[in-house]
């Protein structure tokens, strides 16, 4: 038996819901579509998210560079391309709509801007450096302006600003190397810091949270510091290698090693401390595995690895923003059945998978913890009193992903002056719409009545036999849990 003791009548410390406060959508194009948009109410609502983190602001769906619809019966050689802010306008009002604010991301090159034919993704973003950097800089720069005279000084100093995706990626995300992407930042540094200095600029948004130590030293000497710190991290990143800070023994970097993003995180934590980095720290992308097509990422497996890392590291960061947040997705193709292994948190209708779960039992945590006594470097938990009475987080999770699954108990203390305490659990079949799905035939287009059928059956639904015991003062909960798997223990 698992058997978890916190520390009810000890000091709590702040929890700081980390998780919680951004989303990210595959790319900024998509934010046109209604159902992406009902996706974010749902991320507002029932997660806690307020920002809106999507790629591609600059895609050649957006249509920001082009001919003037005037001039159409001159001569091509008559003709002059201009910035078109209309659809970048229409993604960025259909957030505020609905109360969110964007993460900024200037990405990627308009296509006349560079004679690089590096792309990524089937619309075909340029990736390359600018021909002329001061070409690139007046075009950040001339949209950030339209934007302050549309919606004022005040809500735009709101907005968080990152300058591109995964740079260190040469050949997909970036064409260029390292000191060509830094040319780059101090280009867009400069250019949003000239719209007006309060704008909050971050990077280096690397893939494997690489280049800390070069990124800010070169941004030490071209005088354009970052005023967040951006980067990724996905838990295979071992099989890269990557040059990441890393903390923690030899045996948590191996392939499959449960440990490994936990221990980049606190890595990276530890050396930006050693630099005296103050400014806030975001993982704006991370996840278990970055394959685009995972089996395992629509099974417990996923939700016990966001319970455990956030339960292990979440505290060690700003923000963390899982990706991704629903499978309205075109990066390696379209996905053509309701669930595909895809990134998303979310199906293309909108149903929550055990991933979306995890982060609704976080959600639900409190704003301090205490200590938790038991557990084991697969299996543990985090305590938090509420204004209500407690709440606990409960993770079980296998050595390696293809560990045969297995089920067992589970006991924690509540504080015993608590009068009754719900019990909720993720596993195979339980909270996992996903196998909901199946059982229907795994319909790739579910019908509205099927669809009707299994959003009807799409909430956390409590566990039915949770016992409660009072033992010599003490109020214990006990449980089965399956491993892989995640529970929230509620208690009034």
């Amino acid at each position: 038996m698992l058997r978890l003791t916190p520390a009810w009548s000890a000091p709590a410390t702040p929890f700081r819901h980390t998780f919680a406060p951004i989303a990210n959508v595959d790319q900024f194009r998509w934010l046109v579509r209604a159902d992406q948009r009902q996706h974010l109410a749902m991320a507002r609502d029932e997660l806690g998210v307020r920002f809106v983190r999507a790629c591609a602001m600059y895609s050649p769906e957006m249509r920001v560079w082009g001919y003037e619809l005037p001039d159409w019966r001159l001569k091509p050689e008559q003709k002059a391309k201009r910035a078109n802010w209309q659809l970048v306008d229409y993604g960025l009002e259909g957030l505020m709509e609905l109360g969110l604010k964007p993460i900024y991301t200037t990405c990627f090159m308009p296509a006349d801007f560079t004679d690089d034919e590096t792309a990524c993704w089937p619309d075909r973003n340029r990736t390359g450096m600018p021909r002329d950097p001061r070409q690139w800089a007046e075009f950040v720069a001339g949209g950030l302006r339209h934007h302050i005279a549309r919606y004022g000084l005040d809500e735009v100093r709101s907005w968080w600003f990152e300058c591109w995706n995964e740079p260190n990626l040469k050949g997909c995300f970036f064409g260029g190397g390292r000191e060509e992407f830094f040319r780059l930042w101090s280009a867009t540094w400069r250019a949003v810091k000239s719209v007006h200095p309060d704008l909050r600029f971050g990077g280096p948004s690397t893939a494997r949270g690489e280049w800390l130590d070069e990124f800010l030293d070169f941004a030490t000497r071209d005088g354009t510091p970052p005023d967040y710190y951006i980067t990724h991290v996905y838990n295979n990143d071992s099989e890269s290698q990557p040059l990441s800070p890393f903390d923690g023994p030899a045996s948590h970097k191996v392939k499959d090693s449960p440990h490994f993003a936990p221990g980049v995180v606190r890595g990276l934590r530890r050396r930006l401390s050693e630099r005296g980095f103050a400014g806030e720290v975001h993982w704006n992308e991370w996840g278990r595995s970055w394959f685009p097509h995972d089996p395992l990422k629509e099974t417990a497996l996923e939700a016990a690895f966001i319970a455990k890392t956030m339960g292990e590291v979440s505290q060690e960061a700003d923000a963390f923003a899982f990706w991704s947040l629903s499978d309205i997705y075109d990066q390696c193709g379209y996905q053509s059945a309701e669930f595909q292994a895809n990134y998303g948190m979310l199906s293309l209708h909108g149903l929550r998978k055990p991933a979306w779960n995890a982060h609704v039992m976080l959600h639900r945590l409190g704003t301090e913890q205490v200590a938790v006594a038991g557990g084991n470097e697969l299996e543990g938990a985090v305590a938090t009193p509420t204004a209500q009475g407690a709440s606990v987080l409960v993770w079980r999770y296998p050595p390696t992903p293809d560990a045969a699954p297995h089920t067992g108990w589970v006991e924690v203390e509540l504080p015993a002056h608590l009068a009754d305490a719900q019990l909720f659990r993720i596993g195979a079949a339980e909270n996992n719409i996903v196998e909901r799905w199946r059982a229907l035939g795994s319909p790739a287009y579910p019908t509205p009545r099927q669809l009707a059928d299994l959003r009807a059956q799409d909430r956390l639904q409590p566990a039915r036999d949770l016992e409660l015991v009072r033992e010599g003062g003490r109020l214990l909960a006990r449980f089965t849990l399956e491993c892989p798997g995640a529970a929230l223990i509620e208690g009034v």
